[in-house]
């Protein structure tokens, strides 16, 4: 016969009462310590923007508008194709880095719209965007 071997099984238990009071009472002493500082700030007062007495901003870009009838607007006046190179001269030499766009009708004849951009890159335009006008 075998003999049969007793085991004991004690479940070893750690007692987690003394640990969770220590966790306790160093979280009440953290939040006891703890200064709040307030933060000082400056309110500063801005002057608003006076839309009458903005001078020309340089990265404004200069805009050619062709409308449905394939006419050429500079600067809200009706210009010639043939005038729209001096006047993109003229206007970079006050806006060295504007860019140039041609906003184009789509009902606009292409040929109007093709030697409107050919006009800005003999202006010396480095790029011409040609964007679709929404009217």
């Amino acid at each position: 016969m075998r003999k049969h071997r007793r085991h004991n099984d004690d479940d070893n238990e750690v007692d987690m009462t003394p640990m969770l009071d220590i966790v306790f009472i160093m979280l009440i002493f953290f939040i006891v310590t703890t200064s709040f500082v307030k933060e000082s700030a400056i309110d500063i007062n801005r002057p608003k923007p006076d839309q009458s007495e903005q001078p020309p901003s340089p990265k404004r870009p200069i805009i050619i508008s062709i409308n449905e009838t394939s006419e050429i607007h500079m600067n809200e006046q009706l210009i010639d194709i043939d005038a729209i190179q001096a006047r993109i001269e003229v206007a970079r030499a006050k806006k060295p880095k504007a860019s140039i766009v041609v906003l184009a009708h789509p009902d606009a004849h292409s040929g109007v719209v093709v030697r409107a951009v050919d006009q800005a890159n003999l202006a010396g335009a480095g790029t011409v965007t040609v964007l679709k006008d929404k009217k």
